[in-house]
């Protein structure tokens, strides 16, 4: 890889691996020391294209979350099953792989841009601005920025566009479906809230279990299928639908009972 070689976007590939590299090791105690990460399901990653494939998912954190799955996702692609055991897997990480991510947020402070370098689409939230409520227009660039970036590799997208849990998923991410057809593998987080801050940086807790699970991809009807159909069909994927709400008690109880289970060994 040449040293002045760049992605879609302008960023060149050497300082971005170095700087996975470095954060990747920085991190990595995040999910396996202070808290452990139980990881199911990502086999699936290893049989998926180079390109064109959009991962949807709640969100906790605002950054936790992402760097969670760049472990799971570079060391998943390096052999590894559902393990992000030794860190070395981020020597030749996936350097194609992106996120979307609101450019207020990533213009807030260094790290922020420096995590922006590393693969943010920012884009331009049409519903909240600098802590207030708004309605503004979309901007295509936006949206076309979003389709360079899957047709380079994979996109990270969480749908309901806020860590709140259970609120409504935005359209757009239904239009992007539609407009690109890539491959839809939803992916479902828990614990992320609980061991970090709101902005996912600080570590609140320790000794919680964190658990991602990456589910086969969606089977979507990319020519037939309406809007309000796709929507309804993220809800139930990454577990946002109002029934989930039901489930979430016997959920935290199993979460607790795996970690006991992992203390004993």
């Amino acid at each position: 890889m040449g040293l002045f070689k760049q992605n879609p976007f302008g960023h060149k590939l050497f300082l971005k691996k170095w700087l996975i590299r470095i954060l990747g090791v920085i991190t990595h105690r995040r999910f396996r020391g202070f808290n452990e990460l139980h990881i199911e399901g990502s086999e699936i990653l290893k049989d998926l294209p180079n390109t064109n494939v959009l991962f949807i998912s709640n969100h906790q954190t605002y950054f936790a979350d992402v760097v969670a799955m760049f472990h799971v996702f570079n060391a998943s692609l390096s052999g590894r099953v559902d393990s992000i055991k030794n860190v070395g897997y981020l020597w030749h990480p996936k350097l194609n792989l992106y996120y979307v991510a609101a450019k207020e947020t990533m213009k807030s402070g260094l790290l922020p841009k420096i995590l922006a370098y590393v693969g943010s689409v920012s884009i331009e939230r049409t519903w909240r601005s600098e802590g207030k409520n708004i309605n503004r227009q979309v901007k295509m660039s936006d949206i076309s920025n979003i389709g360079k970036a899957l047709e380079d590799g994979w996109v990270i997208t969480f749908p309901q566009g806020t860590t709140t849990p259970f609120k409504p998923i935005r359209k757009g991410t239904a239009h992007i479906i539609k407009r690109y057809q890539p491959i839809v593998v939803p992916i479902v987080i828990d614990g992320f809230r609980r061991a970090y801050d709101k902005k996912g940086l600080r570590i609140k807790k320790k000794n919680i279990l964190q658990s991602m699970e990456i589910k086969k991809p969606l089977k979507i009807d990319y020519q037939n299928g309406t809007i309000p159909d796709i929507v309804e069909q993220i809800e139930y994927a990454i577990e946002q639908h109002p029934s989930f709400l039901k489930v979430i008690p016997q959920k935290e109880l199993l979460a607790k009972e795996e970690l006991n289970k992992q203390r004993q060994y």
